[in-house]
């Protein structure tokens, strides 16, 4: 009897040892996505301070500016780094999906970080309407992937606690990392990974807050609709901003999709040029809006949710074009931001009709309502945007809001786009590209952790 007792506890022992090795991982990549979020982070904004400089000495300037570094930004992204356009996120999502270790690493590699991260700062400089918040999450995937490498059955847990990660560190809002994950990344809730996940989502967290200190990433707001009449607003919110994000999603998943006949042609066959034509009529944008939908948007969602300054009825709608040029021109770069100012210019627009309405409330129900229009997230949308104002006392019409703008937006767009835009990739790796969940799928592959009396099957074929 001694001797299977010693093997018991032998194999308890590299349980236990397995066991803190894959803990020891998460928190380790969590701590570096953290690092890569915050740098990231402040070179986007001097990224924009330097393109707002620029702009404001030589307004005119920006019509050869933005088209020239658009063009070459596209050439640089197809040529040195492929898969690395876009927001990122759809490549995260992606690349969970695929089980083939050598599938994934076209869609997330230290490579593709590095070039999502100058690419997008690029993009920045040269006044694309883009946000740094989606490349973070495929640059917090891509570090996770390359630290599980050597064992692609946790890969696709990491993938998903470095895109959770990112989402936290970039925003400085934990609760919406972890919601993201489960509504948008994953669809589902993993029992197994989600102490993993948490673990890596508090790593990247306590990183930014030890590099930037706890803030708030709109400022602290106390709106709230005071009377009942005010909650007409929340429906009307939610239909016109559900409806507009999901004709800029339908924009993207047609463009994503590719055309068929000569247009669709011209697009495949001369991508620069495509790109340097988007990147003028964001120039014609930002000149027509005295420079206002550059960038991220931050500025001006922040300035009108505290009320200090209001925004022009065109905003919206420009910076919602000036976005989806930026998108479809190829370029790195998300639009998680772009689409938060987008709903605030909404909100704003809608206070004309409802002028007793506080308008921070109208703001934020338009930044909730747009968004969730745009990824079809409702339960993302409504956190992140509460985490990001400290605002706690809007939750229920924030969350009638997103709901509403949901069902509205699928009448335009069938699917949340950054679903819509991971099939491309996916059909890229080709048919026979395995795929999780798949018949062909029968090994865990999430990074989960066994129990003592669980089994294992055996290392992954070398073909996986």
């Amino acid at each position: 009897m001694l001797i299977p007792k010693r093997h018991r506890r032998r194999r308890l022992l590299r349980l236990h040892s397995q066991r803190l090795q894959r803990r020891v991982i998460f928190v380790i990549g969590g701590l570096v996505v953290g690092a890569a979020a915050v740098g990231l982070a402040l070179a986007a904004d001097q990224a924009q301070a330097l393109f707002h400089s620029f702009q404001t000495e030589f307004p005119y300037g920006v019509l050869l500016l933005t088209p020239l570094g658009f063009a070459a930004i596209v050439y640089a992204t197809n040529t040195y780094f492929p898969n690395s356009q876009g927001s990122g996120i759809p490549q995260a999502i992606a690349a969970r999906a695929l089980r083939a270790p050598r599938d994934r690493r076209k869609l997330v590699s230290i490579r593709i970080a590095i070039g999502k991260s100058i690419l997008t700062i690029a993009g920045l400089l040269c006044g694309a309407s883009i946000g740094r918040e989606g490349p973070t999450v495929q640059v917090g995937a891509s570090i996770m992937a390359a630290i599980g490498g050597y064992s692609p059955r946790r890969q696709p847990g990491l993938i998903l606690a470095g895109s959770c990660a990112g989402i936290a560190a970039a925003f400085n809002t934990p609760m919406a990392g972890i919601v993201f994950g489960i509504e948008e990344m994953s669809r589902s809730f993993e029992s197994r990974t989600s102490g993993l996940i948490i673990g890596a989502i508090v790593a990247a967290g306590m990183t930014s807050l030890a590099l930037f200190g706890n803030y708030t990433y709109f400022g602290s707001s106390s709106a709230h609709l005071p009377h009942l009449v005010d909650w007409v607003a929340v429906g009307i919110c939610g239909v016109v901003g559900g409806l507009m994000g999901g004709i800029f999603s339908r924009v993207l998943v047609l463009f994503g999709a590719g055309f068929r006949g000569r247009f669709g042609q011209i697009i495949k066959s001369r991508p620069v040029l495509f790109a340097a034509a988007c990147g003028l009529l964001v120039a014609l944008c930002g000149v027509l809006t005295h420079g206002s939908v550059y960038g991220t948007g931050y500025e001006q969602a922040r300035e009108v949710l505290h009320s200090r300054e209001t925004l022009s009825w065109y905003f919206a709608p420009l910076k919602l074009l000036a976005t989806a040029l930026s998108s479809i021109s190829g370029l790195p770069g998300g639009f998680f931001a772009p689409s938060l100012s987008v709903g605030a210019g909404i909100g704003s627009n809608l206070s004309y009709f409802f002028p007793d309405t506080p308008i921070g409330a109208l703001v934020l129900l338009g930044m909730v309502a747009y968004f969730a229009g745009v990824v079809q997230a409702p339960i993302t949308a409504f956190v992140i945007v509460a985490e990001m104002t400290d605002n706690h006392g809007m939750l229920v019409p924030l969350m009638l809001a997103a709901l509403i703008a949901r069902s509205t937006s699928r009448l335009v767009c069938k699917e949340g786009v950054y679903h819509a835009l991971s099939h491309k990739f996916l059909a890229e790796a080709g048919p026979d590209a395995p795929l999780r969940g798949s018949r062909d799928d029968k090994k865990p592959d999430d990074g989960a952790e066994a129990g003592p009396d669980e089994k294992r099957d055996g290392p992954p074929s070398s073909a996986s």
